[in-house]
């Protein structure tokens, strides 16, 4: 396939890739006023690990899982799971489009932590995506003169614990495929939301009025990936990441409509310097000459 049928191609799966995204997010808030956060990541990894069952039988990929490197499956999926209960948390207290736009950060996160878990040298470069990342946080915090709320903090915390689990995929995917990667995700965050969900020794069933929106979110989750990995096999990171940017004014649109939330504009400039600091590393990242 030529160069312009591969990106429009990702371009057809992007736009998957922000739908999915997107309603994982309309979903996760639909439900927040019946079930908490460890409730929603329980069922959601239900709906998960029977997606991922039920494709790698079909396909024949069951026997890609494997019990190696259980340890780093069970950091990754700490961290995964941890960003994604504050990321549900994050969406029933601040705006859409402000969550959005903190989750773009978690690329800024793996340029500072990568040199401590995958050895990866800090650049000039990636020094100066990392400042223009952390003033776009400034922007869209905005922690001048007031106290920054819980909802700012929550979603600023999984960003970081976004970055944790996408170095840590990184680490696995130099050794396991993507069918055991997902196995061990969606069943290892099954055991964290029962042990979390029913530690008070209650956990709420959902409702005939819940239960669509869990399953969605648990659809939405596994597709929105899929879509995202998709796209980058077929276009370069240069490509896909300023389509998938396309999510802010999405999501700030349907908060605008439906929740009367407002667009505000320090929203979209942070936004925009916290774009300019991941694009500006991708960019040079992929005009670095090949080593042989």
């Amino acid at each position: 396939m030529s160069d312009a049928p591969k990106t429009l191609s990702a371009m057809l799966w992007m736009v998957g890739a922000i739908a999915s995204f997107t309603a994982m997010a309309v979903a996760g808030r639909a439900v927040s006023f019946e079930l908490d956060t460890f409730e929603i990541m329980m069922y959601r990894s239900f709906v998960g690990l029977a997606i991922v069952l039920t494709v790698a039988r079909a396909t024949g990929h069951l026997s890609d899982i494997t019990r190696r490197h259980l340890g780093l499956h069970l950091v990754r999926n700490l961290a995964h799971f941890a960003g994604q209960n504050l990321w549900f948390f994050a969406l029933t207290v601040i705006p859409l489009a402000q969550v959005f736009a903190l989750e773009f950060t978690s690329p800024i996160w793996v340029l500072l932590l990568s040199p401590f878990v995958l050895g990866e040298r800090m650049t000039q470069t990636r020094v100066l995506a990392a400042l223009l990342g952390f003033a776009g946080i400034l922007i869209v915090a905005r922690p001048f003169g007031e106290t920054v709320g819980v909802g700012v903090m929550t979603a600023a915390l999984a960003a970081i614990g976004f970055a944790i689990s996408i170095i840590f995929t990184k680490r696995l995917t130099r050794s396991e495929r993507i069918t055991c990667i997902l196995f061990y995700l969606t069943a290892m965050q099954a055991v964290f939301g029962i042990v979390c969900a029913g530690f008070d020794g209650d956990i709420a069933l959902p409702s005939a009025a819940t239960a669509p929106w869990l399953l969605l979110i648990g659809c939405a989750g596994l597709l929105a990936h899929f879509c995202l990995t998709t796209a980058l096999s077929l276009a370069p990171a240069t490509v896909v990441v300023p389509i998938d940017f396309v999510r802010l004014p999405v999501i700030a649109l349907i908060g605008a409509v439906f929740y009367g939330e407002a667009m505000e504009l320090w929203v979209f400039g942070g936004a925009l310097l916290i774009f300019a600091g991941n694009y500006l590393n991708i960019w040079h990242e992929t005009r670095k000459p090949i080593e042989r």
